[in-house]
């Protein structure tokens, strides 16, 4: 079946676009565009000038370039738009999602299935993909539409119709779920139809010569509501702050803005709006005393902050603390889809999107993918020095003894990235975790002969010390039994155990409920040795 996607879409680079039919800005002056690579290695700035050929022509320093859009991406106002076009599948939503990694993704898609990936005719936002069999030398195998336009535009399109697949950097609410499921789409927190294929850490970034290193959640409210004005109020040297936001709406605004205010957000208007990351992580290559957050694949030059959380534990935003979701401002990248009209195109490439394969992918374009990850807990672990420092106000007691066990375990044993949490008030473990099941399967399945993995549970602090501590051993009994159950007979080789430390090493604040959820976890640890 072959989608016409012609509806107007809310944004600013609106209009779907593609067919021979293009139209030009309507200023009649040249604007600043950005050209980024497919393969995400080579951005150029410069003034547009024509596209002309299936090529962008762009004023730069060095002069005008001519430069085909097969092997570009355009970003900026004055990029060319067009009229329709025609794919096989139609995928709209996130633009975090649809420019940073769709890419990259649909190339690596194509090799999978031994075809080449042809990006044609791109404009601002839209990018048309067609995947041409015999590694390029055959007849197209099928199309591609990647729409860049918001997560909101994700649940829209696929409740009318216009697109198979919808991209989100946030989960699907449920009004937005019950509008889909009314409409015969099923359920759309299904396995089948809700996808988590990625972790993004929202960073927060400055000028990489900026000597200040971390900032409290305290200190960033200060600095995106006006009240902290320079750098020498937070230990920098003496200039002004430059205040850089996402456009008010977005989905990272949103996102941002609640994580500091509430809902409370405060009327100061920053020093200038990035139209998107790309923008974001310019101006902080070139000012040296800007301010902005942006997503983790974007930051490129730009110095990323340690943030303090209200109880000053530090989150650093890396890739196994992504993983593990344990860093203060990471979210997941989602991909979506109906029940009642899922054809054969699109479920080869789901399939893909949440397969081992694609992890490389993933990662190349600067996401994090959910492939797993090994992290010492010996001397020089973070989390080991922050609980050897708590220690000594548990010096007797039963309390005491617990911590002690558990920093005898941690100089023994590796974390897996591998991390598995519960929706509230069930012992039931989430969305993510029924994937990272699957994952950590596989992972064991070629780890030597007499491996021995522990599940270690941990709590908020709601409720007794023992009574926790009993919790945190059930749920891990229960991520065994389950355990045991998805690997059938395939980990015999491999001997499990199960421990819980309760409340104790928490890895957020237990003040709220988001706190409290990443708290409520059960760990996988790998002995650093293997007995022979």
């Amino acid at each position: 079946m072959v989608f016409n996607l012609k509806r107007q879409l809310k944004t600013s680079a609106a209009a779907i676009a593609l067919s021979s039919a293009m139209l030009l800005p309507s200023s009649g002056f040249a604007q600043e565009v950005t050209l980024n690579s497919t393969d995400g290695t080579i951005n150029i700035t410069g003034e547009f000038i024509d596209f002309r050929d299936d090529n962008y022509i762009i004023r730069t320093a060095l002069g005008d370039l001519r430069i085909a859009a097969s092997s570009v991406v355009c970003n900026g106002a004055a990029c060319p738009t067009f009229e329709t076009v025609t794919a096989d599948v139609a995928i709209v939503g996130s633009e975090a999602i649809g420019l940073g990694m769709m890419p990259l993704l649909m190339s690596g898609f194509a090799a999978s299935l031994g075809a080449d990936a042809e990006v044609n005719n791109t404009a601002a936002g839209q990018t048309v993909v067609s995947l041409i069999g015999e590694d390029g030398f055959g007849d197209q195998i099928g199309s591609y539409l990647v729409s860049a336009v918001g997560d909101d535009n994700a649940f829209e399109a696929l409740l009318d119709g216009s697109a198979k697949i919808g991209m989100s950097a946030r989960r699907i609410t449920p009004d937005e779920a019950r509008a889909l499921r009314d409409a015969g789409s099923g359920s759309m927190v299904s396995p089948n139809q809700e996808r988590i294929i990625a972790v993004d850490s929202m960073v927060v970034v400055t000028h990489s010569s900026n000597p200040v290193n971390e900032l409290s959640q305290e200190q960033l409210a200060g600095i995106f509501s006006g009240q902290i004005t320079n750098w020498s109020e937070l230990g920098g040297t003496d200039r002004p702050i430059t205040v850089i936001s996402h456009e008010e709406g977005s989905a990272s605004y949103d996102y941002f803005m609640s994580f500091l205010y509430g809902d409370e957000r405060p009327s100061f208007r920053p020093q200038a709006i990035a139209a998107d990351d790309q923008a974001m992580s310019n101006v902080m290559f070139h000012d040296q005393n800007a301010i902005g957050y942006l997503g983790y694949a974007f930051q490129r030059g730009a110095k990323p902050m340690t943030l303090l959380n209200e109880c000053g534990i530090a989150t650093t935003p890396d890739a196994f603390s992504a993983k593990t979701e344990e860093y203060t401002l990471s979210r997941r990248m989602y991909l979506y889809n109906r029940s009642d009209n899922l054809d054969p195109q699109s479920q080869a490439f789901l399939d893909f999107a949440v397969s081992d394969t694609a992890d490389s992918v993933i990662g190349k374009s600067g996401f994090i993918d959910l492939g797993i990850l090994r992290r010492s807990q010996a001397e020089g672990d973070a989390r080991r020095a922050a609980l050897i420092s708590e220690v000594g106000r548990y010096d007797v007691g039963f309390e005491g003894e617990v911590m002690a066990d558990m920093l005898e375990k941690m100089d023994q044993y590796d974390r897996l990235s591998t991390t598995f949490r519960f929706r509230t008030g069930s012992s039931q473990i989430d969305e993510r975790g029924r994937l990272d099941m699957q994952r950590l399967v596989a992972f064991l399945e070629d780890a030597p002969a007499g491996t021995e993995i522990t599940f270690v549970g941990f709590t908020d602090d709601v409720g007794a010390f023992e009574g926790n501590r009993e919790l945190a051993i059930s749920r891990a009994d229960a991520v065994l039994d389950e355990m045991r159950a998805v690997a059938g007979d395939r980990l015999n080789n491999i001997e499990m155990k199960i421990a819980g430390y309760g409340e104790i090493a928490p890895s957020a604040c237990n003040i709220s409920d988001r706190g409290r959820g990443i708290n409520r976890r059960v760990e996988v640890w790998i002995a650093n040795t293997v007995e022979g």
